[in-house]
């Protein structure tokens, strides 16, 4: 997809459903291909802002009585839009990475998240190596808050060593907040340093794999990491 039509036609979509940004549309394409989000999913959305993805997890789970539950955290504050939305959305004004994983993990009533979808991104100062490194970083630190420990093994030894005899981490700080057999998504822009990330995934997931979404803008270097199926052991 390009030409710059193309991003007047999602954002157009965008206003005729009910969608607050054209965004929506990239969830709705993963949703479409990979059966993320079930009915009865507990759903925590990174950079959640404007709230899209909020909308469109929501639509996701099915019918109110199915049940599920949905959290945005974002720095700036976000309100549930209305369309789209029910009772099992809320949001949290949080710098996510600065909370300690029990308290993120206690806001599902199933004390973990099925599915973590991480739409975060750097302030893109227009210097690509800084702006893919910064990306990185914000992909490393949301698949540790999944993971947790099991990010060790990229560690060098030594201080996986010091973090192993630390005793002030508890046991549930050490853990992360996605349930076995859950999903991630994790945003990026492209450049070599995200092969890196993929690597580390791939032995802890059964399955992941790369995605351009249609929606995204020709000029934008946005890319998805999908996790699909958490393996037992790796949180």
């Amino acid at each position: 997809m390009n030409g710059a039509g193309a991003p007047d036609f999602f954002y157009r979509e965008a206003q005729r459903l009910g969608y607050v940004a054209r965004s929506a549309f990239k969830l709705l394409q993963m949703q479409k291909q990979y059966k993320l989000i079930k009915p009865g999913s507990s759903v925590l959305d990174l950079g959640c802002a404007p709230g899209a993805w909020l909308q469109v997890a929501c639509q996701s789970l099915g019918p109110l009585k199915t049940g599920g539950v949905v959290v945005g955290i974002d720095l700036k504050k976000v309100k549930v839009p209305p369309r789209h939305c029910d009772a099992r959305v809320k949001t949290v004004c949080a710098d996510v990475m600065k909370l300690p994983k029990d308290q993120v993990r206690a806001l599902s009533p199933q004390k973990g998240f099925s599915v973590i979808l991480s739409d975060m991104c750097p302030l893109v100062s227009g210097i690509t190596t800084r702006d893919a490194a910064l990306s990185v970083e914000l992909g490393m630190q949301a698949l540790d808050l999944a993971v947790g420990r099991a990010t060790l093994h990229t560690l060098d030894d030594n201080v996986q060593k010091e973090k192993e005899m630390d005793g002030s981490a508890s046991d549930l700080e050490n853990e992360g907040v996605l349930l076995t057999g859950g999903h991630l998504v994790i945003k990026l822009l492209e450049s070599e340093d995200v092969k890196e990330i993929s690597q580390i995934c791939k032995p802890l997931f059964r399955k992941a794999s790369w995605l351009r979404p249609k929606a995204t803008r020709s000029s934008s270097r946005e890319i998805y990491l999908i996790c699909q199926g958490l393996q037992q052991g790796q949180r």
